[in-house]
């Protein structure tokens, strides 16, 4: 059988090689997947924005009975107001990165 040439005619550059191998940077991992998935994390947000919307209705409803202050109202409303906006914001953004990929050349 026939020898490499590279070994016949470079052994001592071939163990060279393989010594600093060792010193060589390695790559980088893939992170692992054991986060939620997206569809997970939607729901979550939904269902939160749900739960805000139901606690302003609930406030709402003790004001009119005068069975809570004033504060826990405005807090509840306040606390809906920011979850929709929030949710508004995300789906603006989620429209325009569908926009742009669509708008990609194939």
């Amino acid at each position: 059988m026939v020898e490499p040439i590279l070994n016949t005619v470079f052994p001592s550059k071939i163990d060279t090689i393989k010594k600093t191998e060792q010193f060589l940077p390695k790559g980088v991992e893939a992170p692992s997947a054991t986060g939620k998935s997206f569809a997970a994390l939607v729901s979550q947000v939904t269902n939160e924005g749900i739960n805000a919307g139901n606690n302003t209705e609930i406030q709402g409803t003790k004001s009119l009975n005068k069975s809570t202050d004033i504060v826990d109202v405005v807090t509840a409303v306040t606390n809906a107001e920011v979850t929709l906006e929030t949710a508004v914001a995300i789906r603006d953004r989620i429209i325009s990165a569908y926009q742009t990929i669509m708008r990609m050349p194939i």
